[in-house]
C-alpha cells in the first residue's frame, strides 16, 4: 500500500494551510479585533468556531467520502444537492470569494504606493493572468504551491504575526457598536465571510487530487492524510488569527476611520517597518491571496467541467475573465453584497456536513436529513433578509428565537429536529442500502 513520505506530508499541510490563507483570512480578524475592543476575547472564540472549527470538520467530512462533494449532499436528492453545490461554488469562486482575494491584494499591496490613482484594473488582469496560469495545471499543485509558494507565505505570514504579538501601536478601545453589545454573534459571522467552511468542501478535492497524485487510492488512508493536512492548517489558522485580533485590538489609534481589515494591515506595517513594511506586506499579500485564488480556480473549474462536459481549460478562463470584472467592484462593495447570500447558504451545508458523519447510524438517511436540510435553509433564508435590512419576521417572534441576535436561531431546532427524525427513523424504517 502506497504512502505518504514526511516530506509529502508536510507539503500537503503547507498547501493545505496556504489554500486556506487567502484575502478572509487576513482582513477579517484586525478589523474584528480592532471594533471589539475590550470584548475581543469573546469575538475571537465566536470567530474561531466558524472559521476554523467548521472549516476543519468539512475538510474531514469531505476526506471521507473520498473527496466526491456529491456524497455529502446526497440526502436532499441529485436536484436540489446539485442547486447547493453550485451556489456554493458559486460563492467561493468567480461570484465573490476569488474577485475578493484580488481586491484584497490590490487594498494593500498596490495602493498604498499609488498615490491616490486608481490601477485596480490593470492590477487585476495581471493578478488573473498569474492565476489562470497556475489553475491550467492543477496535476501540479502541491508542487507549485506547495513548494514554492507556501512557504514563501508562510515565512511572511509568521513574521507579521510575531511583529503583533510584540508591537503594540496602542491601547484597546471600550469597543464600537454593534460589536461592543454582540461581540460573540459578530466574531461568528464574520468567521463565516473566510468562507473557509464553503472553501473546504472545495479545497478538500484539490488536497484528496494532490494525495492520489502521489499514488496514494486506498480510502482510509487518503482520509488519514487529509485529516492530518487540515488539522495541521487548523493549527497555522488559529496561531495567525490569535495575532491578527491583537495587532487589530491595539490599532484604532493608527486606523480609526478604517472600514475594513486591509486599512487596519496596512497602517500597521506602516507604523513598524516604514515604507520597507508596506512593500513587506505587498509581498505577502500578493502571495497569499494568489495561492486561493489558483486554489479556487481549479475546484470550481473541475467541478463546472464534470457536470457540464466543457473543458476544464475554458472555465479557467472564464471564471479569471468572470472573476476580474466582478473585483472591479471594490472590496467593500464586495463584502456588503455577500453577506445575505452567505448567510443563507451556510446553514444548510453546516447541517449536511455533520449529517455525514451521522449517516451510516440512519436506516434511511433521506427521511433524516432531507427536512432538517429545508429547516435550516428556511432559517438561512431569514438570517439572509435580516442581513440585508429586510424583517422577514415581526420582533415578537424572533425575540423568542434562541440564538437569533448571534445568527444561529437555525442551529438548537435543526438539532431537535434530526434527534426526532432519528428516533422515528430506528422504530419504522429499514435499513437502506
Amino acid at each position: 500500500m502506497k504512502t505518504l513520505s514526511f516530506r509529502d506530508i508536510m507539503l500537503l499541510g503547507m498547501t493545505n494551510f496556504a489554500l486556506y490563507v487567502g484575502a478572509g483570512n487576513i482582513i477579517f480578524p484586525p478589523f474584528i479585533g480592532m471594533q471589539s475592543g475590550s470584548s475581543v476575547f469573546t469575538a475571537a472564540i465566536g470567530f474561531l468556531l466558524t472559521g476554523v472549527g467548521l472549516p476543519v470538520i468539512a475538510a474531514i467530512a469531505l476526506a471521507r467520502v473520498g473527496g466526491v462533494l456529491q456524497e455529502i449532499t446526497a440526502p436532499i436528492g441529485l436536484k436540489f444537492g446539485m442547486v447547493m453545490i453550485v451556489l456554493c461554488y458559486l460563492a467561493i469562486g468567480p461570484f465573490y470569494a476569488i474577485p475578493r482575494t484580488t481586491t484584497v491584494a490590490y487594498e494593500l499591496a498596490i495602493h498604498p504606493f499609488s498615490s491616490g490613482a486608481d490601477f485596480l484594473l490593470i492590477f487585476s488582469i495581471l493578478y488573473f493572468i498569474s492565476a489562470a496560469l497556475f489553475a491550467l495545471y492543477p496535476a501540479k499543485i502541491l508542487d507549485t504551491v506547495g513548494t514554492f509558494l507556501s512557504p514563501v507565505k508562510i515565512l511572511a505570514l509568521f513574521i507579521l504575526c510575531i511583529t503583533a504579538l510584540f508591537v503594540a501601536p496602542g491601547d484597546p478601545i471600550d469597543g464600537i457598536e454593534p460589536f461592543k453589545s454582540h461581540a460573540f454573534s459578530q466574531g461568528i459571522v464574520n468567521g463565516y465571510l473566510t468562507l473557509d467552511t464553503l472553501a473546504s468542501l472545495a479545497f478538500g478535492t484539490v488536497i484528496v487530487q494532490a494525495i492520489r497524485s502521489r499514488g496514494v487510492e486506498n480510502n482510509s488512508s487518503i482520509t488519514k492524510y487529509a485529516t492530518i493536512s487540515g488539522l495541521m492548517a487548523g493549527t497555522g489558522l488559529i496561531f495567525i488569527y490569535v495575532c491578527l485580533f491583537k495587532l487589530g485590538n491595539t490599532s484604532y489609534v493608527l486606523a480609526s476611520k478604517a472600514t475594513n481589515g486591509a486599512e487596519i494591515l496596512s497602517a500597521y506595517v506602516h507604523y513598524c517597518f516604514g515604507n520597507a513594511g508596506n512593500i513587506f506586506l505587498a509581498v505577502l499579500i500578493i502571495v497569499a491571496c494568489l495561492v486561493t485564488a489558483i486554489g479556487l480556480t481549479c475546484a470550481c473549474s473541475a467541478y463546472f467541467c464534470k457536470i457540464t462536459g466543457w473543458s476544464y481549460k475554458k472555465f479557467v478562463i472564464g471564471i479569471a475573465l468572470f472573476s476580474c470584472f466582478i473585483s472591479n467592484l471594490g472590496l467593500t462593495q464586495l463584502i456588503k453584497f455577500s453577506v445575505p447570500v452567505l448567510m443563507t447558504v451556510y446553514p444548510v451545508f453546516v447541517v449536511l456536513v455533520f449529517a455525514s458523519f451521522f449517516k451510516p447510524l440512519f436506516n434511511n438517511s433521506i427521511f433524516v436529513v432531507a427536512p432538517t436540510t429545508i429547516l435550516s435553509l428556511l432559517f438561512g433564508i431569514v438570517d439572509g433578509f435580516n442581513a440585508a435590512g429586510i424583517a422577514l419576521l415581526p420582533e415578537s417572534v424572533t425575540n423568542n428565537l434562541p440564538l437569533f441576535s448571534s445568527n444561529l436561531a437555525w442551529l438548537l431546532p435543526c438539532i431537535a429536529l434530526m434527534i426526532v427524525l432519528a428516533l422515528i427513523d430506528k422504530v419504522t424504517n429499514k435499513k437502506v442500502a
